[in-house]
This record gives structure tokens, sequence and C-alpha cells, in this order.
């Protein structure tokens, strides 16, 4: 027998379907471990494994958390299709050929995985190895990651439900009662996808003597959980503002619109790691901690194909005229005076990096000069 003294020349794991995107439960795994060598070598075995588990790990004072899930464990002893082997057992490879090492299996059932995760604190992976054995001993080895998608029905009763809520703060100054605050808001339904819109119906009341502003922002929640311990990590996503709501005022959203971004699904079934969202609406209290309300949200991968909701082109004409300065919105068109001219606070979303509101709104408001133009132009029917 010769001597296997250098690496293979080329050795990777190439899937059937490389146009593939994801796997879900019960689908099938299949492809070639391909091999090329540059000298003679006399082999025992080439074995695949698939393999699929979620980890924690992060540091709680001085302990180290770790923990470890197993979803997936699969073994196989490949074969060459329409090669010759030796009589007692090994494989010669000779330089100049390509091996191919075919492969095949099923992933466990739908509801026994959980969709692939790469978060701060821990992950939940999918990948086949090969490994090229020499006289039962691991030679060499190679790896190829695949996605898992769980799929998740937004169109299930659950999550077609509308979603309420409301908070009411009161606030101080020094000890002092300075009145208080309120929200109220529903959204259409608890279940989203990418690209879908949440259209928000809200009501902010402001009894205090400051300036406050409203905002709705999609949060993610992401919980690991290792050694008994849990380890809670939030983000905010995408937001979007309204106008200040100056003392003894309110302010009224009607199908104020924030659309979905491309995010993972949510992970319920994984004990150790939890991904979940919400929306948060909060008012932004100068002086004060926010007022938040948290309406609970899960992003499927099933987009909604309801006749109810809103369309896209409805929703972008009633984000239009989302804001007021009373409870009951004007059934004939405002007036000039009743138009707020201030065009930065109907600004688009708001991507944010940290959890600080750097455009945060002064606890008194600054006057400013507006020009309006000499007569309102004439009101027509928009299409």
């Amino acid at each position: 027998m010769g001597v296997l003294t250098k690496k293979p020349k080329a050795f990777e794991v190439q899937f059937s379907d490389p146009n593939k995107s994801a796997y879900s439960g019960g689908d099938k795994v299949a492809g070639r471990v391909i091999v090329e060598v540059a000298e003679v070598v006399h082999i025992s075995a080439v074995k695949l494994f698939g393999i699929g588990c979620a980890k924690v790990d992060y540091k709680k004072g001085k302990m180290h958390c770790r923990e470890e899930i197993e979803y997936l464990k699969y073994e196989e002893v490949l074969h060459l299709d329409h090669q010759p082997t030796d009589a007692d057992g090994p494989i010669t490879l000779r330089p100049g050929n390509r091996y191919e090492f075919m492969f095949g299996f099923e992933l466990p059932p739908a509801g026994c995985l959980v969709s692939s995760y790469v978060g701060k604190f821990g992950s939940v992976q999918y990948y086949v190895k090969a490994v090229i054995e020499k006289s039962s001993q691991p030679y060499a080895e190679c790896k190829q990651y695949f996605e898992v998608v769980e799929p998740i029905d937004v169109n299930t009763q659950e999550l077609t439900d509308p979603v309420t809520g409301a908070k009411h703060k009161k606030v101080t100054c020094m000890f002092i009662p300075d009145g208080s605050v309120s929200v109220s808001a529903c959204i259409g339904r608890k279940g989203y996808c990418e690209g879908e819109d949440i259209c928000i119906d809200a009501q902010f009341e402001n009894s205090c003597s400051r300036i406050v502003v409203p905002k709705a922002a999609i949060i993610a929640k992401h919980i690991y959980r290792a050694n008994g311990r849990t380890k809670e990590f939030h983000k905010k996503l995408i937001s979007v503002r309204g106008n200040h709501i100056i003392s003894g005022m309110c302010d009224v959203w009607r199908g104020r619109v924030l659309p979905v971004p491309k995010l993972k699904p949510t992970i319920l079934g994984c004990d150790i790691i939890h991904v979940d969202y919400c929306l948060r609406i909060y008012l932004h209290i100068p002086g004060s901690e926010k007022l938040l309300l948290d309406l609970p949200l899960v992003i499927g991968t099933i987009p909604y194909n309801g006749m109810n909701s809103r369309t896209s082109s409805m929703s972008s004409q009633d984000n239009s005229n989302t804001s007021s300065t009373c409870v009951s919105l004007p059934s004939c068109p405002p007036s000039y005076s009743e138009i707020s001219q201030d065009n930065r606070m109907d600004s688009s979303f708001i991507p944010l990096l940290d959890d600080y509101d750097e455009d945060d709104s002064p606890i008194f408001m600054r006057s400013s000069e507006h020009h309006l133009p000499p007569s309102p132009p004439s009101y027509t029917e928009q299409n």
C-alpha cells in the first residue's frame, strides 16, 4: 500500500439542487461528495453525517453558560457507483480521476425541527459533513451548511384575529403630579410575513404639561437559556413616528403603515433559543420614562391570503392623512390651518440600530414661521 502524504486535491460537498434556498421537515437532502487526489491513495471509507443542533454560549458574571439540543443526527457510509474497489475493502483513488460519492437522506418530519438561526449568543445550524477515513482514522473532512425554515402559516385562526391593547401612565415632575398620558391601539391580525404592511389604528392622549411624540417600532426579542439562566436581547428593527402632541391635545392614527422588513421567522419550538417579535407603540415623554404598549407579532413564512385586509394601495392612501389633532377625524377635507406644516414629522420609516431616540422632541415647543400658499387648491377625488 502507498503511504498517504498529501491532502486531497479537491474535497467538497455539493447539493443536487444548488438553487434551493431552504429545506423543511420531511424534505430530502441529496447531493454528492467530490474527491480528487494528487497521488495514488488507499482509503478505508468515506462517511457522511447530517447534523443539526441548537447551541447557546454566553457568560453571565463568572459563569460560562452553555447548552445544546440535537435536532438532526444522520450517518451513512458512501459507496462509489460503477467504480472498482479492492477485494480486501479499501478504496483506491488515483490522480486524474474525479470521484463522486452520492448521498441522500430525509429530514425529520415537520414539527421536529427548528428554523435555522444565528444570533448574538446562540445559533441553530444544520450541515452535511463528509469524512475520509484511512485505516479507520479520520484523514480529511469538509462541511456544507444548509438552511432549514419550518413553515408558519399566518392564515390560522389564532394569527388572523385582531390584536388590541391600551396603556395609561401618570406623569410627575419632582414628585409633583403632572397629568397623564395614554395610548390605545389595534392591528388587524397577529401574523405577518416579509413585505406585508402592518396597519396601525391608535389614539394618543396627552394631559401632562410636556410635548410628547408618538412612535411605533417592530421589536425583535431574542431569549437564550442555559444552565438554568436566561439572557435576553432586544433590538429595534424599523420604526415610524407621528407628530408632536402638545399639552391637552391628542393624536389619532388610522391605518398608519409599518412594512415588515426581511426577518427570520418566529422561533418558538426551541427550549434554549426563543425569537419573538412585537409591535411596540409608545410615547416619548421628555424627562420621564416612555409609555410602552407591546402588541405581539408572529413572523411567518406563508403570507396572508384573506380578502378582508387592506391592500397596499389603500394603506398608502390612508397613510397620507394618518394624523389629526382631534379624536374624531373630519369627514370633509380639512382647512390649511389643520394641516401640519412640519413635513419632517410625516417622515418615512427610521431604521434604528440601538435603543436611543436621538430625534426625540424637546420639552418645549419651538415656534417656526410657516409660509402658507395664498389660497388652497380645490380638492379633487384621487383614484
